[in-house]
């Protein structure tokens, strides 16, 4: 008998042999297989279900399911009936090997079909880069007064461009396998890239006119790029792709668990996400009609452990107490070191990191949004699976990471899932008749539109997103169907066929399907819980600031950007804030990184601003419990939120049900 079975995916077709005994997620993983997995492996999420296929596999005569992989145990029959998975599918995590195997990876398990949705937004800043072109015309060689060419060029530069005066000029070694030919092939005309007025980092014959730049937003979801006119500022080219180490776990800590219990494994989700931005890379610079050898200089942002796996460090130290850090300053080295294949001498700058989970994206929302520029008491809320949050002024600015899970991005909701076209991503409930309505991801008419039926009839109506699951909350709670500590109303179901008995509790119809999507009451714990752990967090900071209230509340990030703001404070995202005062700032950290991109001078100010941001640390506050069980309510348990109530007729408060004990979220997204 064989010691390995080959494994085919469709529809991929990507195929390999491996041991018997191996889990079709691990295979999935090693071929770079798009199958999704929240819960990294533990049977818990449901994400990494395939289809396994049935009938005769070439040769070997293999005729049943049950001859292909191991039998089903206790931890993915519990899961199955949690989440609802019927038969033919399995767990990939937990169907292991015992022969040659067809697994289909099911539209909802396929990681790319994610829409992503970071774009740069539009701003004006000031350019001064690191790196400018410099065309020069280099003396020939001449037999009577031998000299070097890159001494020739050097002299050049420095008599031409006056550089070198302060710090004597140098090539990077990576220009001079093709220095000679270039310099030949422009007749000794040619156009330096000069990083810092003292080192020459690309050469090319005749006249350059465009100097290229990257900034690159590394998201535990989503990697994104904007090629940018490093002369100009402008933004030429811009692409994103899901972040391919979301086979190895959706949130933060399971990727760093992932470390802890595979040797090898952050190498391996380091060479991931180099592949990915290279890629990304690659497409950019196509777009605008160049190539990525183009590309001279990359800045990067990211949260610590999406930082230090792309800069090659293994994360573990993040994943306990003291969060300590391996680097904390800003850092640079050259792009080939991070298998970037740019520019010759391309050279890659990190942004600072402030704390052990507060990253360089923070430094760079710091940076773009400016709240040490003014004096408006401004909270800055980068929304994700690990909010990233900052209160202050110019007088003092704090900064916290607060774990809220992936909820907000539709894991652990029943019918959740990310923005891709067909989920539903706008909610509105009719306070009397308390019918809804919706509109999905792709499709700009409601649900009661004419023409509604047929423009979503190739993507279907699949699922909700987050923003899609915090509105129809926030709706169900204006229109009554939930009570402040978020049970649902059983009543109400005798003034709506759409709220039903679920077991013990009740469920909201929101769309009839197929397939039904619905709210649970374990889907309305799940957002009390995020929301609970974000609000405690951004309430901790103002105790430390000793303010009540905030003149400015910013959504930052990609997820950020699309919630509606007044939902987020009926829910409690946020503390009460007038609601023109409540903006989204789009991707501010893809934009900071811009910022440092192309104002060398800015590098410099947004190092300063890291260290001097004030970190405090909500997995050892004593007061971060209290204030997560008070935000458990809608919109709080005990705060005030009269600009909230001015803007939106908020329901009476009706007795409390019985729902299940909150308990504080641990680091990582985890209860």
């Amino acid at each position: 008998m064989a010691d390995d079975a080959l494994v085919v995916f469709t529809p991929s077709g990507r195929r390999g042999r491996f041991p018997l005994g191996t889990d079709l997620l691990a295979a999935a993983r090693s071929l770079g297989v798009d199958l999704d997995s929240v819960c990294g492996g533990r049977a818990i999420c449901g994400r990494c279900r395939v289809r396994i296929g049935e009938g005769a596999f070439a040769k070997h005569g293999i005729a049943s399911a049950a001859d292909h992989v191991d039998a089903e145990g206790e931890a993915e029959a519990r899961c199955r009936v949690r989440r609802g998975i019927d038969p033919p599918f399995r767990l990939g995590c937990q169907a292991a090997l015992r022969g040659d195997v067809v697994a289909d990876v099911p539209p909802e398990a396929q990681v790319h079909r994610q829409v992503v949705r970071k774009r740069p937004d539009e701003r004006e800043i000031a350019v001064d880069p690191v790196v400018r072109l410099h065309y020069v015309e280099v003396e020939e060689p001449d037999i009577a007064t031998p000299s070097g060419d890159l001494e020739r060029l050097i002299e050049a530069l420095a008599t031409q461009w006056k550089l070198g005066e302060l710090t004597a000029l140098e090539a990077d070694s990576a220009l001079l396998p093709t220095l000679q030919t270039t310099l030949r092939a422009g007749d000794w005309k040619v156009t330096a890239a000069v990083r810092e007025g003292r080192r020459i980092v690309a050469l090319w014959p005749g006249l350059r006119e465009r100097a290229l730049g990257a900034a690159v937003d590394i998201g535990s979801t989503t990697v994104a790029a904007h090629l940018t006119d490093l002369a100009t500022g402008e933004v030429v080219a811009a692409a994103g792709a899901m972040n391919p180490q979301i086979r190895f776990g959706e949130d933060l800590m399971s990727r760093v668990s992932y470390s802890m219990m595979n040797p090898g494994g952050a190498a391996e989700m380091t060479a991931a996400v180099r592949a990915c931005l290279a890629d990304l890379l690659a497409e950019v610079a196509a777009e605008a009609g160049a190539d990525a050898s183009d590309i001279l200089e990359v800045a990067i942002v990211g949260n610590p452990v999406m930082h230090h796996l792309f800069l090659g460090i293994d994360p573990v130290e993040l994943g306990g107490a003291p969060f300590a850090l391996a680097l904390a300053d800003a850092f640079e080295a050259p792009a080939r070191s991070l298998d970037l294949a740019l520019a010759p001498g391309a050279m890659l700058y990190a942004l600072p990191c402030i704390a052990g989970h507060v990253g360089a994206d923070a430094a760079a929302v710091a940076l773009a949004e400016g709240p040490h520029l003014g004096d408006e008491m401004t909270l800055i809320v980068d929304v994700g699976t690990n909010a990233e949050i900052l209160l202050g002024n110019r007088g003092r600015l704090l900064a916290c990471s607060s774990p809220t899970g992936p909820a907000f991005e539709g894991a652990q909701i029943s019918a959740g899932q990310r923005a891709a076209p067909g989920a539903i991503e706008r909610v509105r409930i009719d306070r009397e008749t308390l019918e809804a309505r919706y509109r999905v991801v792709g499709v700009e008419a409601w649900s009661d539109d004419a023409g509604f039926a047929e423009a979503t009839r190739r993507t279907g109506i699949t699922g909700i997103c987050g923003s899609g699951i915090i509105e129809a909350i926030a709706e169900m709670f204006l229109a009554g169907i939930l009570g402040a500590d978020g049970v649902i109303d059983g009543a109400m179901a005798a003034r709506s066929e759409r709220i039903e008995a679920d077991g013990r509790t009740f469920s909201y119809r929101l769309a009839d399907g197929p397939p039904e999507i619905r709210v649970t009451q374990n889907d309305i714990r799940a957002i009390q819980l995020a929301k609970g752990a974000l609000y405690a967090g951004a309430r901790l900071l103002m105790d430390r600031m000793a303010v009540e209230t905030v003149d400015r509340v910013v959504l930052a990030g990609a997820f950020g950007s699309h919630i509606d703001p007044l939902h987020a404070m009926v829910l409690g995202m946020i503390p009460d804030c007038a609601p023109d005062k409540v903006t989204a700032a789009g991707n501010a950290a893809g934009t900071g990184a811009r910022i440092a991109l192309v104002n060398r001078a800015l590098r410099r100010e947004v190092e300063e601003l890291a260290r001097g941001i004030e970190k405090v640390e909500t997995a050892v506050a004593a007061d971060f419990q209290a204030h997560f069980v008070a935000a458990m309510a809608f919109p709080h348990g005990t705060a005030p939120y009269p600009n909230l109530a001015r803007a939106v007729r908020l329901p009476e408060a009706k007795a409390s049900a019985t729902g299940d004990r909150p308990r504080r979220r641990r680091r990582g997204g985890r209860t």
